[in-house]
């Protein structure tokens, strides 16, 4: 595997704005936020993206959404409404090559985006 950022970020070895972590999860803030919440919400484990994601891989991609929820709440804006997303490939923005969810939030967030 080429060097991955997240996967420094699992190791301690880059910093971030680390919000949350459990066994399997990593959630940290964006360096470049597109809202006054925005994190990514990480598996501790490389999963280039959904689309390399397994079958046994389908606990954990609902547990990122789970997290996701969760740190809405704490930040309080599960009321108002977030968003979560997943890019998979160049085509749909991502960038980094490692499984992450967006959580978005704080203002109101246009359809589509841009």
């Amino acid at each position: 595997m080429a060097r991955c950022i997240f996967c420094e970020i699992v190791r301690r070895e880059r910093p971030a704005r680390i919000v949350y972590e459990d066994e399997t999860t990593v959630a940290f803030e964006d360096s470049h936020p597109q809202a006054p919440t925005h994190l990514l919400v990480i598996p501790r484990e490389h999963i280039s993206g959904l689309d390399q994601a397994r079958a046994e891989d389908e606990a954990l991609v609902g547990h990122l959404q789970r997290v996701a929820a969760r740190l809405a709440a704490e930040r309080n804006i599960h009321r108002t409404g977030y968003r979560t997303v997943l890019n998979v490939g160049p085509n749909a923005g991502q960038s980094i090559f490692h499984l992450h969810l967006h959580l978005l939030g704080g203002r109101p967030l246009r359809w589509p985006p841009g």
